[in-house]
């Protein structure tokens, strides 16, 4: 991975007074994190398949891997919050089968902060943050069909669905096995941001 990854992604994004992304700090966060799942997981579980396994073994060790996966630029994983609390958790990621120029945005909610523009908010600096890293030349937002809310941010963000295809992770309850990929090019985003 070019080392110059970690010059770019910033690990606190402001975005106002009250809500932030922030990197996470490993087994600190562990007791609030896992809380606001538990809190999630009827909200979670439909569209999630990771929430199925939950646990607190399951979120600890997810969160132990978090600060690997930063160093390596693989992933930068962030902690929404809203008025300094935990309320879901978004990332900047490439997949194994992703090209290099290519990076996705994932992203999930406590109920309670849903409706509000969060996560919309969320992934827009997520996107703006993949266009400041070297090489990336578009960036996706992938779900699955049936998941409308999910959808609508994408759509809000200027992405286009690029197409839709088989899902390739196991399906969570409400989940057709359809996936929306959406895609927002370099280009696209420069000709949104001169409006």
């Amino acid at each position: 991975m070019d080392p110059s990854f970690m010059e770019h992604t910033q690990a606190l994004i402001e975005l106002d007074d009250t809500l932030t992304l922030r990197r996470f700090a490993g087994q600190a966060d562990l007791p609030e994190f896992y809380r606001v799942i538990e809190e999630s997981l009827d909200h979670l579980r439909p569209w999630m398949p990771w929430a199925a396994e939950h646990s607190l073994a399951a979120q600890g060790e997810w969160l132990a891997g978090r600060a690997e996966q930063w160093d390596s630029g693989r992933e930068f994983s962030y902690a929404i919050t809203l008025d300094g609390e935990i309320v879901g958790a978004c990332g900047l990621f490439r997949r194994e089968d992703t090209p290099e120029n290519a990076r996705e945005i994932g992203y999930w909610l406590h109920p309670a902060a849903t409706g509000r523009g969060v996560a919309t908010r969320a992934a827009r600096a997520l996107t703006e943050q993949a266009f400041q890293l070297p090489g990336v030349d578009y960036v996706e937002i992938i779900h699955d069909k049936a998941n409308q809310a999910s959808g609508a941010v994408p759509a809000r963000l200027g992405y286009t669905e690029h197409h839709r295809r088989p899902a390739t992770e196991p399906l969570a309850p409400n989940e057709s096995g359809e996936d929306r990929v959406w895609r927002l090019t370099r280009a696209q985003a420069q000709a949104l941001a001169s409006r």
